[in-house]
């Protein structure tokens, strides 16, 4: 058994559509430099039903700690689900940024524009 959080990656493969392995790697680059024990990268597609509601019971199932995207881009809206930050970290890779699960999810006004 690891000591270091558990994490999966996850990603749309219509956001990232050629870059996809190129995502894929920066996620487990990004999981490994915080120190995650990244269990797997889930790839959802434009037609997976109900993502976030597949998306919050694998962080459920496996106890996450967090949940590493390459952006907030692959989220609908661009913006990360509120219900999703509330049981764990998300956290972006590009750019890089921490989405506590005490945040809204909203990007900080000061970091806007």
């Amino acid at each position: 058994m690891t000591t270091e959080p558990n994490a999966i990656g996850w990603l749309r493969s219509d956001v990232s559509g050629e870059r996809q392995q190129w995502d894929e790697a920066r996620i487990r680059g990004l999981a490994h430099r915080l120190g995650y024990d990244l269990r797997k990268t889930v790839v959802f597609g434009p037609r997976t039903d109900r993502p976030l509601h597949r998306l919050r019971m694998l962080v459920s199932s496996l106890a996450l700690e967090a949940v590493i995207v390459p952006s907030i881009e692959h989220f609908d809206g661009g913006e990360v689900p509120a219900e999703l930050v509330a049981v764990a970290d998300i956290i972006t890779v590009s750019p890089e940024n921490t989405y506590a699960r005490y945040s809204t999810g909203r990007v900080p006004e000061w970091l806007e524009g």
